[in-house]
């Protein structure tokens, strides 16, 4: 058994290894990816009536994959980043350099942080409702690190209006940059 905050800088490691190989400018649309995708379940269960409905008429374990689902397509599509040949050009968007391989490092650390966290704050805002995933137990060195995680997710301090401002970021960095 693997405690949750270990299994959480793994992940973290994992991701900034994929985005060194990756270039930052692929990164840094699966970061949006996943703010869009908080700001996505933000609207859906506080400003639906009907999703606010199905979820309240039904077990948590359905907020939960939801939530899951939602995040992870978005996500998917984030990964499929398309291939223009003008961002292959451009020699700001090239890859291959040193500080074109840290920065995807960093922010693809950033990404794992962004996608582990989102789904294990799902998973502890539910109470943890899987009987394979086991909450982090209180009064335990790995318990203690994982519940004082917790406080640290994104969708934590991603809420109303704060996830407001990180989509119009993410669109005028999207507009500055990439057109």
């Amino acid at each position: 058994m693997i405690s949750l905050g270990v299994l959480f800088w793994v992940f973290i490691l994992l991701f900034a290894l994929i985005g060194a190989i990756r270039g930052w400018t692929k990164e840094i649309l699966v970061t949006f990816s996943a703010i869009m995708g908080i700001f996505a379940i933000t609207i859906l269960e506080e400003y639906l009536p009907f999703v606010q409905t199905y979820l309240a008429s039904n077990p948590v374990t359905s907020q939960v994959w939801m939530r899951i689902i939602v995040f992870s397509v978005l996500i998917f599509f984030g990964y499929q980043t398309p291939n223009i040949p003008r961002f292959q050009q451009d020699e700001r968007l090239a890859r291959g350099r040193l500080q074109d391989i840290l920065l995807g490092f960093i922010i693809g650390g950033f990404n794992g942080y962004l996608i582990y966290g989102s789904i294990w704050y799902f998973l502890a805002d539910a109470n943890y409702p899987f009987p394979i995933v086991i909450p982090p137990i209180a009064g335990t060195p790995a318990g203690d690190a994982a519940l004082n995680l917790v406080k640290y997710l994104p969708p934590v301090w991603l809420t109303t209006p704060t996830i407001y401002y990180a989509v119009a970021c993410s669109f005028i960095f999207v507009l500055v940059l990439f057109i």
